[in-house]
């Protein structure tokens, strides 16, 4: 199988990498346009700030690459995000494949942004499956995605948001499943089997 993890500035493609290694699945890191559509699968992970991240993609021309792949995508926390129509990170206007704006988390005297460690999944379904409902999984962020019709599993920090989408052949995980022990790779091998 050929995956193709996109490398940008914002990718933390090294522990994406890392990840696929432990299972036994080959990959290509690439920005190359013709690497990326002729891979099988591709995967976009992210972690930094939505704008920069977005200037590079825009450079190299992957803003006008990723909307048209066809084969499956599974975009990781930054890369969920800019997934998305725009955020309010610095008012990013992003790749606009699922029609959500990201908002930014608004701190409580309880609760502390960024959103850090391991949480639950609930109302699992669609690709996930109900067998993850109330797995734990390892988030860092300070933006969310709300819970809309694209939101097959949800998670609640200050307010339910969602923790993993899924439009055509476009997946997406807020959480990084590259850090989530054991379930993290079962759900990277589940998104491999689309």
């Amino acid at each position: 199988m050929k995956i193709a993890i996109i490398k940008y500035n914002a990718g933390n493609t090294q522990s994406v990498a890392f990840a696929l290694d432990r299972i036994g699945i080959s990959y290509t890191i690439t920005d190359n346009p013709e690497e990326i559509k002729a891979s099988e699968k591709v995967i976009f992970p992210g972690v930094g700030e939505a704008s920069t991240a977005m200037k590079y993609l825009e450079n190299k021309n992957l803003d006008q690459l990723i909307p048209q792949l066809k084969q499956p995508v599974l975009g990781i926390c930054l890369g969920m995000q800019l997934m998305c129509q725009s955020s309010e990170e610095n008012d990013t206007k992003c790749l606009n494949l699922f029609d959500q704006t990201v908002k930014r988390f608004d701190a409580t005297q309880i609760s502390k942004v960024p959103h850090t460690g391991w949480n639950n999944l609930t109302k699992s379904k669609g690709w996930l499956g109900s067998e993850f409902d109330n797995t734990f999984v390892y988030f860092v962020h300070s933006y969310y995605v709300p819970v809309n019709p694209h939101t097959v599993a949800q998670t609640d920090y200050i307010v339910p948001f969602s923790a993993a989408m899924k439009k055509d052949n476009f997946f997406a995980v807020q959480f990084h499943p590259e850090k989530s022990a054991e379930i993290g790779e079962k759900i990277l091998k589940q998104f491999l089997k689309n």
